[in-house]
């Protein structure tokens, strides 16, 4: 076993032993804490004030969970939908709509649905509710990865659903936690409700109001099953600029922040009315390059990844609030592994050029940024195939949705880019497969040997014979080198000290419903 799996952080390792060891028989969900608790329920203390105001950079693409590969979007997912599992604060996967399971066999997985839950129609949540929502998932190619190993669904009886993948698959608990597989109204479905219009499901929080290029409002859902929100109001505020937000917290205009400008940490972390977190995510950031577009030979590949500076990439566009990543997983999960992978070198830049055949002056390379800590990071970029390659690279501000419009239907050369994964085989399927092409796989990279080694591995179910596979994976992909990694974040959250009850996950997830303010 290589030293490199050591690095995982402890949370992550938790979560493979919950996905497989009720293969077994024996992972079964257990009941949350009451609402008020650390666990699935409404927030705390009652406070005079019920409104909170959050500012995010980007606007989301889509309300709907199942039209968007956005991760601006996921968080108003989070406050309307929910899965049959919910991922905890270790990445564990933990009841939700579901209040128990358990593995019947290694493909058939039966889930006893929680009584009681309403929709933010009215109406109570049925097993015809879950089976019409897994299976209408299964219509939407941006989910795809979360929803493909899924056979068949069943009604085993009025609180009992069964879902049978096609082979063993390692993935499928994590795959139930995510938006992908929300639960709906199956009248809504049939009607063809328009989601985005009108997200209803069983969340704490009930949309209201969208004002575009402004806000987005949404209220307590007070028939929440985990309990009514403390808090009863909540406005998302559409602030692209970094400083902005800052200013804007400072000046007591917003309460929460989620995109903290890096250049500003140490003013924020020295204003005693304002918490900040700090916390070591799963995100990753990497610049794609269009296979279709120039870049398919994995020399010039090489040549560009081991031309760029990616400590002076995190000092400049970070604030130095990173790790840089060589390989094309995140260094930070199980199975990932560096060999074969890139380190800064000029001269051996120079000679994967050489050895490309390809003349610099021949490069067309614009690369597209979406905010301003993409952009920054396009400079240094930039500024590197310049000196070491004599590449000219420009570089290409846009919105976020038009950002995600244009790459996924491959009308680029590069961007830089961000994802988040807590599991690598998951990471690499989402990434890499040829399946995501149109989705996640910008690249638009087609192997038919990573295809088929991630189909096998999604069927491995023993935790230590699947990494050890997948660590061979790895160091394939960081040999033909799809995309260029620059680095994994150390992550912050800011907000009004006043504002309690906040936690999160390594892959950024916060509740506001477990929120509340002290008076």
């Amino acid at each position: 076993m290589s030293k490199r799996r050591f690095i995982s952080i402890l949370a992550l390792l938790a979560i493979t032993v919950s996905l497989f060891a009720g293969v077994a028989g024996c992972n079964k969900g257990e009941e949350p804490n009451e609402p008020g608790q650390s666990g699935n329920g409404g927030g705390g203390k009652a406070s005079s004030k019920d409104t909170i105001i959050i500012a995010t950079m980007s606007e989301p693409p889509s309300l709907t969970n199942n039209e968007h590969s956005a991760v601006a979007s996921n968080y108003m997912n989070l406050l309307t939908y929910e899965g049959l599992l919910r991922q905890g604060m270790d990445l564990q996967p933990e009841p939700g709509l579901a209040e128990s399971w358990e593995a019947v066999s290694d493909t058939e997985w039966d889930f006893k649905i929680r009584k009681g839950v309403k929709f933010h129609n009215g109406e109570e949540m049925t097993v015809e509710d879950v089976k019409a929502s897994l299976d209408w998932a299964q219509q939407f190619p941006l989910i795809k990865t979360s929803t493909e190993n899924i056979k068949q669904v069943d009604i085993i009886d009025d609180e009992t659903v069964r879902v049978t993948t096609f082979e063993p698959c390692a993935v499928i608990l994590s795959n139930l936690t995510g938006r992908a597989n929300a639960i709906v109204p199956k009248k809504l479905i049939d009607e063809g409700n328009n989601f985005n219009d009108n997200p209803i499901g069983t969340g704490p929080y009930k949309f209201t109001k969208w004002t575009m290029g402004d806000s987005i409002e949404f209220e307590a859902f007070d028939d929440y099953w985990g309990g009514a929100p403390a808090i009863k109001h909540m406005i998302w505020k559409i602030i692209p600029e970094g400083s902005s937000r800052t200013i804007a917290l400072e000046a007591g205009e917003i309460d929460f922040i989620i995109e903290v400008e890096q250049m500003d940490l140490d003013r924020l972390e020295g204003n005693k009315d304002i918490t900040v977190l700090r916390y070591d995510a799963t995100d990753t950031n990497f610049m794609t390059l269009n296979f279709e577009k120039g870049f398919s030979d994995p020399n010039l590949r090489h040549a560009i990844n081991s031309a760029i500076d990616k400590d002076s990439v995190i000092a400049v566009a970070a604030n130095g609030l990173g790790v840089p990543m060589l390989g094309q997983t995140p260094p930070n999960l199980i199975g990932s592994f560096e060999e074969n992978a890139d380190k800064y070198d000029p001269a051996k830049a120079k000679e994967y050029l050489d050895k490309s055949g390809v003349d610099p002056k021949s490069v067309t390379l614009s690369i597209i940024c979406s905010n301003d800590m993409k952009k920054r990071a396009a400079e240094v970029i930039q500024a590197n195939l310049k000196e070491h390659l004599g590449i000219d690279a420009a570089i290409e501000s846009m919105d976020l949705a038009t950002y995600l419009s244009s790459t996924s239907e491959g009308n680029f050369t590069a961007c830089i880019g961000g994802t988040n994964s807590t599991e690598t085989v998951g990471y690499i399927k989402y990434q890499f497969h040829s399946s995501a092409i149109g989705g996640a796989n910008r690249s638009r990279f087609v192997d038919s040997h990573v295809d088929e080694t991630v189909e096998h591995l999604l069927t491995v179910l023993d935790d230590d014979d699947r990494y050890a596979q997948c660590e061979e994976l790895c160091a394939y992909l960081n040999d033909q080198c799809v995309v260029v990694p620059l680095w994994q974040p150390i992550s912050l959250r800011a907000f009004s000290s006043k504002l309690k009850g906040v936690e999160v996950n390594a892959g950024g997830t916060v509740y506001f419903e477990k929120c509340y303010w002290e008076d």
